[in-house]
């Protein structure tokens, strides 16, 4: 669906640039308006391919896969910013992380396994039912 086809049918100009909010109190009106359960038996069908053709440009101006030039274009939201093509660094990030997760693992495990043992040994429990 073009961006245009969705702004006109959730009830905005066609060059606008309307925020997610407008956009999502857009969506909530015309859902309402046009969803099948309001409708006798007679017009539900009429009534459902509307309520899709709206959900589907709603989701399209939400996810910003719509172009106002008739072709498609993808926005890609990541948290890591692409140097030089991408993802051909993505070892050099995977490796030292779990590095790092492994040996916080390895080293609080046995910390923790030791400072156990020797407060059991201070403390010996005379609960016949606790370790």
């Amino acid at each position: 669906m073009l961006g245009d086809e969705a702004r006109e049918l959730l009830g905005f100009p066609p060059n606008s640039s309307p925020s997610s909010s407008q956009v999502k109190a857009a969506y909530k009106k015309k859902a309402w308006e046009t969803h099948p359960d309001r409708f006798p038996n007679s017009q539900k069908s009429l009534a459902e391919s509307n309520f899709k053709l709206i959900s589907e440009a709603y989701s399209c101006l939400q996810s910003g896969t719509y172009s106002t030039r008739g072709t498609y274009s993808r926005v890609v939201r990541t948290g890591v910013p692409r140097s030089q093509g991408g993802s051909k660094n993505k070892a050099l990030i995977q490796i030292p992380f779990l590095l790092i997760v492994v040996g916080t693992v390895a080293l609080g495990g046995s910390s923790a396994t030791r400072a156990y043992r020797r407060q059991k040994e201070a403390y010996p429990s005379h609960n016949p039912f606790l370790p």
